[in-house]
């Protein structure tokens, strides 16, 4: 029975550590580009580019996971872990840019 349990929490665990990272990524990039975060300005092309690798890499994971008999648990798991890690990175790398400070010296023209 707790061996159940245990493949839930890591399921449920990971799914929501997913969804952090993911809306942790939302919000720098809402920022930046509504000019309060530093990003770069290849960042709008990156956030699209980024999703198939990763979602291929999910699908394939779990698909392979499934193929040799694993849990539903563990299935959901390997799908979720390469997303969670593009998520992280992003993340992270986001996080180093910092906000986007001006001494208030532009003009505008």
């Amino acid at each position: 029975m707790f061996g159940q349990f245990n493949a839930w929490h890591e399921s449920a665990v990971k799914l929501g550590l997913l969804a952090t990272e993911a809306q942790s990524v939302v919000a720098y990039r809402m920022l930046g580009f509504s000019g309060l975060w530093s990003v770069p300005p290849s960042e709008s092309i990156r956030m699209v580019a980024e999703k198939t690798p990763a979602f291929l890499t999910g699908w394939w994971d779990a698909s392979q996971a499934w193929g040799n008999g694993a849990s539903p648990e563990a299935v959901l798991v390997a799908w979720a872990e390469p997303l969670e890690e593009a998520a992280r990175e992003n993340r992270q790398r986001l996080a180093r840019r910092g906000p986007k400070v001006t001494l208030g010296l532009e003009t505008e023209d």
